[in-house]
């Protein structure tokens, strides 16, 4: 018998709790299903289920073997949709989540050029500060700003970007401008962290300042807008603030003390048996987009 279809047989069974239930599943007679676990059993040379004329339940080899042969019909599954992506391009639904400034001003429309690239795709964006976990969420990729902990997805290195201090030209006239991070205790702080005080803010030569934000917010957008009202000094991501800075709405204060640049990357749970979708994602990025955002 082919050992596939022993193998599928067999994950059947245990997962309806019967012989009868798994052949109905499959469209087989209760006969052919016993006959495909009899022959597995003789491949393997153990037994893989107790049965009683009322139950069936998994021995500790069966046990065993049931992780093992669910990752093979899911590898098997995964070469066969690799394969049909080859041959038919990119398609299914593509699950992205980036931060949301970063999302909004370069990641969206990527993705809209993506699908007119791919009619076959269809995307689901989502724009969120927060870690999102790419397993439990069932997401195909995730685009993270910042050192990555030791985990075990998958990262490609795209661009990086880096802190900046930046405040209107109206709210410095008014305050003066700082010359060094101390100087920061004098000034209007505003924080665009979702962590808790206490604030402390990090600078190049492992220089670190504790500050006492006057505004404090969990969104990007926000707190340029307080900059940008002449509310205080913000520190934000520089990508988010780039063209503020170069039409002078916004001014960077202390860049000579700016931190060393972040690194921006692509996650992916696994690199084995990429989708199609996902790999052509990756390529269109590399192609279309410029995210050395540091200066």
């Amino acid at each position: 018998m082919d050992r596939f279809e022993t193998i599928t047989a067999f994950v059947s069974v245990c997962d309806a709790g019967s012989l009868t239930g798994a052949a109905r599943k499959l469209g087989l007679s209760p006969s052919v299903m016993s006959r495909h676990i009899a022959a597995l059993e003789a491949r393997l040379g153990t037994r893989l289920f107790h049965r009683t004329t009322r139950s069936i339940s998994l021995t500790d080899a069966g046990g065993r073997f049931l992780a093992r042969a669910r990752r093979i019909l899911s590898d098997l599954e995964e070469a066969e949709a690799a394969a049909q992506d080859e041959k038919a391009g990119p398609r299914g639904r593509l699950s992205v989540t980036a931060p949301v400034i970063f999302g909004r001003l370069h990641v969206a429309p990527l993705l809209a050029g993506f699908v007119e690239r791919y009619p076959q795709v269809t995307i689901d964006l989502t724009l969120s500060d927060r870690f999102v976990n790419l397993v439990e969420e069932g997401l195909d990729l995730a685009v993270r700003i910042g050192h990555l902990p030791d985990s075990q997805l998958i990262a490609r290195r795209l661009g990086e970007t880096r802190r900046a201090l930046v405040a209107s030209p109206v709210y410095l006239a008014r305050a003066g401008i700082p010359l060094h991070p101390d100087d920061l205790v004098k000034f209007s702080i505003i924080s665009f962290a979702p962590a808790a005080p206490p604030h402390h803010w990090s600078f190049a030569k492992d220089l670190e300042v504790r500050v006492e934000p006057r505004l404090m917010v969990n969104n990007g957008d926000a707190a340029i807008s307080w900059a940008l009202g002449g509310a205080g000094i913000a520190r934000v991501f520089y990508y988010q603030v780039r063209d503020a800075i170069k039409d002078g709405r916004l001014v960077e204060v202390l860049q000579g003390f700016a931190p060393e640049p972040m690194p921006i990357h692509a996650v992916y749970p696994t690199a084995r048996l990429l989708p199609g979708k996902v790999r052509a994602f990756l390529d269109l990025i590399v192609e279309a987009a410029d995210w050395r955002l540091s200066e």
